[in-house]
C-alpha cells in the first residue's frame, strides 16, 4: 500500500463546508423570498432551482464548463479582468459542489418555512417588525430542524460529489483531488485496499452527518 495521503479528505471537507455555507444562506433567503410569490412564478423558479438535483452531474459539469471556460464570455471576463480562473481550480470545485448540493438546502428550507404557522408571521408584521427581523427571529428559529437537516445533507452531498467537480475542476493533487476522485483512481489501479479505506472514511463522515440530522432537530423541537 502506498503512503497514505489524506489531502483528498481535507480538500473534500473544505469543499463541502464552503458549498454548505453558501447554500445555507442563499437557500434560506430564496426559500423565504419565494414563499409568498404567485403560484406560477413560484412553480417556475422552484423548478429552475431544483433542476440540478435531477440533472446528471456530468451534464451540470458540462454546463459549468460552457459558462466558466476561459474562452467563454463569463470565464473569459473573470480571467482577463481579474485573473480569476475557475476551471481546474479550487473555486471551480466549490462552485460545482454548490450547484449540485444547493437544491437539497433550498428544498429543505422551503419545506420548513411552509410548516410555520402563518399567524406568527402576520402577528410579527402587526408589531412593526421588518421582514429581515421576522426571518431571523421568527421563521428561522421555528424552522430550525428543517434548516439543520438541509445544511447537513447539503454538506454530505457536496463532500461526495464526483461528476460535476471532475469535469470543471479536474483531479489535481493537493488542489482539486477529492475523496470521490481518489476512490475512482485507486479502483482503476486495482488497489482495492486503499479504495476500501477511503470508502470506510467517507462512510464514517456520512454516518456522523446522519446522526446530526437525527439528533439536533429533535432537540430544537423539544425546546
Amino acid at each position: 500500500m502506498e503512503n497514505f495521503d489524506f489531502s483528498p479528505l481535507f480538500i473534500s471537507l473544505k469543499t463541502g463546508a464552503a458549498a454548505a455555507f453558501i447554500s445555507f444562506f442563499l437557500g434560506v433567503w430564496l426559500a423565504w423570498r419565494l414563499m409568498e410569490r404567485s403560484s406560477r412564478l413560484k412553480c417556475f423558479l422552484d423548478s429552475i432551482l431544483t433542476l440540478p438535483l435531477v440533472l446528471p452531474p456530468t451534464a451540470a459539469g458540462f454546463i459549468l464548463l460552457l459558462v466558466f471556460g476561459t474562452r467563454r464570455p463569463v470565464g473569459g471576463f473573470l480571467y482577463d479582468k481579474f485573473d480569476i480562473r475557475i476551471v481546474q481550480s479550487f473555486a471551480g470545485l466549490v462552485i460545482a459542489a454548490f450547484v449540485i448540493a444547493f437544491p437539497l438546502m433550498y428544498r429543505n428550507a422551503r419545506a420548513a418555512f411552509e410548516q410555520i404557522d402563518r399567524e406568527l408571521i402576520y402577528a410579527a408584521r402587526t408589531l412593526g417588525m421588518s421582514e429581515l427581523t421576522i426571518l431571523l427571529r421568527v421563521c428561522m428559529p421555528a424552522a430550525a430542524p428543517g434548516l439543520i437537516s438541509g445544511a447537513a445533507l447539503t454538506f454530505a452531498r457536496a463532500v461526495g460529489e464526483y461528476g460535476a467537480t471532475s469535469m470543471i475542476a479536474g483531479n489535481i493533487p493537493f488542489k482539486t483531488a477529492t475523496v470521490s476522485q481518489r476512490i475512482a483512481m485507486v479502483v482503476q489501479d486495482g488497489d482495492y485496499f486503499s479504495a476500501g479505506v477511503w470508502v470506510a472514511v467517507t462512510a464514517v463522515i456520512f454516518l456522523i452527518v446522519i446522526v446530526v440530522i437525527n439528533i439536533l432537530p429533535g432537540r430544537f423541537v423539544r425546546k
